[in-house]
């Protein structure tokens, strides 16, 4: 896979403590980001995009890697999951962390086409 580019997310669950949330909210985050057409600039569809997900949180057990996948409209998306992130206590110190995720999205294609 030839990587053409990277795009950053930051997304939270204020008062649930969902790990899962917090990064499809980062992964969303980070496309929206995104506004650059990468298949139309190197004559690939948007299928052929290769999407290398990687997402840091506090508890990367926690984290429906599936659900993650769903986010994705198109391209094939292989998401790891790392230690990172930031679990914020809450002021009063009672209930649920505020979980915040990063994600990092690098975006690339096979350069070689199948048909020449």
């Amino acid at each position: 896979m030839k990587r053409l580019m990277v795009e950053f997310g930051m997304g939270t669950s204020l008062r649930r403590g969902d790990y899962t949330e917090a990064a499809v909210r980062a992964v969303r985050d980070a496309l929206w980001h995104n506004s650059i057409n990468l298949a139309e600039l190197f004559g690939f569809e948007k299928t052929d995009m290769r999407i290398l997900v990687d997402i840091g949180v506090q508890k990367p057990d926690q984290v429906d890697v599936t659900k993650v996948l769903e986010v994705f409209p198109y391209g094939q998306a292989e998401v790891r999951v790392h230690h990172g992130g930031l679990d914020a206590a809450r002021p009063e110190g009672t209930g649920n962390p505020t979980i915040m995720a990063n994600v990092a999205l690098t975006v690339g294609f096979d350069m070689e086409r199948a048909d020449g």
